[in-house]
């Protein structure tokens, strides 16, 4: 593929995900997004298998404002069901606040998409797009492409434009305590803390990291630093912890085999024991001793 026509596919999003222009049915033409009509907002309805869960109700109110000020300037895509009622693919917030400004219609693009599996795709690619979804958000919609559609990152990569190391730093940060991922959703922490405090196993550590974070107000690179201190420490206990367990254990057998013991521990943390006997009798015996 040459570089001009890459350049093209990658830039192309939805109509990357849904097909080439050599299918009439789910390729996005300009001819059918010129003209929009007025739709009755009652015949409009929520996708309810839409990806955005988290609208802000600030925000939501000053689009109201700007609707009964200027109406609605960009119109809001839906699909047919049935002449009574059509679904929405993109334009949600729009919808809701000209509800609430109590308008009677709206502008409409109708697109045709065929199946749900292909609005899903559609309205998951369109909001990953956004630039005002929150990162736990945008994780929950790559994980959801991974999951339901098998798709890998290079292809979700070409899909949204977006490098591979960005989209697995998103989906890392759905290994967050839930906690930490609404403190990221509702604006009190960055990405960056999110993406450091990933390095955290122990989720009972990585709250009390996020509690000072908010108490403190830490930037992330003082967080960064928190994180590599715990990490050393929380290691060398750990080290320390297994040598005692493994010199113990040693012992113990040791003096149950009366003989030489070595325990190995593999890249998988398979433990094996190895004994030596001078005899079969010896073995027998040490049988007989711990069945007793």
């Amino acid at each position: 593929m040459s570089e001009k026509k890459q350049k093209k596919v990658l830039g192309r999003g939805l109509e990357a995900l849904l097909g080439d222009n050599d299918n009439p049915d789910l390729s996005i033409k300009k001819t059918k997004k010129i003209n929009s009509f007025q739709l009755s907002l009652n015949k409009i309805h929520v996708n309810p298998n839409q990806p955005r869960t988290n609208f802000d109700s600030k925000e939501i109110d000053n689009l109201v404002v700007s609707i009964k000020e200027l109406g609605i300037i960009q119109p809001i895509t839906v699909r047919k069901i049935n002449d009574d009622k059509y679904e929405i693919i993109s334009g949600e917030r729009r919808y809701r606040a000209s509800k609430i400004a109590n308008l009677d219609s709206i502008p409409c693009y109708v697109k045709a998409v065929e199946s749900d599996t292909e609005l899903l795709k559609m309205s998951l690619v369109e909001n990953v797009q956004r630039v005002d979804l929150d990162p736990i958000e945008i994780a929950l919609t790559y994980e959801r492409l991974m999951n339901e559609y098998n798709l890998n990152i290079d292809i979700i990569s070409r899909l949204v434009g977006k490098d591979r190391s960005t989209i697995s730093n998103y989906v890392r940060l759905l290994k967050l305590d839930p906690i930490i991922q609404s403190g990221i959703r509702d604006g009190f922490l960055s990405m960056g803390h999110g993406r450091a405090l990933i390095n955290i196993e122990d989720k009972k550590l990585q709250i009390k990291i996020y509690e000072k974070i908010i108490s403190s107000k830490l930037s992330v690179r003082q967080t960064e630093k928190i994180v590599r201190g715990n990490k050393t420490l929380t290691s060398n206990n750990s080290n320390s912890d297994v040598s005692k367990i493994y010199i113990d254990a040693t012992n113990k057998f040791e003096k149950l085999f009366d003989s030489k013991v070595t325990l190995k521990e593999n890249s998988l943390g398979k433990v094996t024991l190895s004994i030596s006997f001078k005899s079969i009798n010896e073995l027998y015996s040490i049988l007989k001793k711990i069945s007793n």
